[in-house]
């Protein structure tokens, strides 16, 4: 068991190395939509990127419908195993939309030892949801 100080100590050491290990300016939330945005999640359970939508609800079904449209084709050429979730639930109770790919196994932000396993796994995810959004951007803004 760790402290509240240690956890917070790990986070900051994994984000901080991750940052060393791959030097990039990812696009996050720099997408351009509103309410449209990328992420990493990592903590003493799972680890994911995602694509999330949390705009008012108008927007996040608009924007929805239009990576629907492209589902077959972010599975078939960027990410086969990508999970897509109309209606997420985040532990705060927020609701949003979510396409996302967990990486599957026995991962910690507590244990360093997994800590390179999830380096790549981000870095690879990541670059491909980034490209996908790239390639088809200017559907998802119109």
């Amino acid at each position: 068991m760790f402290s509240k100080e240690e956890s917070r100590r790990l986070r900051e050491d994994f984000w901080i190395s991750f940052g060393k290990s791959f030097p990039r300016k990812w696009i996050l939330y720099d997408t351009k939509i509103k309410g449209f945005s990328f992420k990493f999640h990592f903590d003493t359970k799972t680890a994911l990127v995602a694509l999330d939508l949390e705009d008012d609800l108008e927007n996040r079904i608009n924007c929805w419908e239009k990576l629907l449209s492209l589902k077959s084709i972010l599975r078939e050429d960027y990410l086969p195993e990508a999970l897509f979730e109309d209606t997420y639930m985040l532990e705060n109770g927020k609701e949003l939309s979510r396409i996302y790919v967990p990486l599957e196994g026995k991962v910690s932000i507590h244990n360093k030892a997994t800590w390179q396993e999830v380096m790549v796994f981000f870095n690879t995810i990541m670059s491909l949801f980034e490209d996908f959004f790239r390639d088809y951007e200017a559907i998802l803004k119109d």
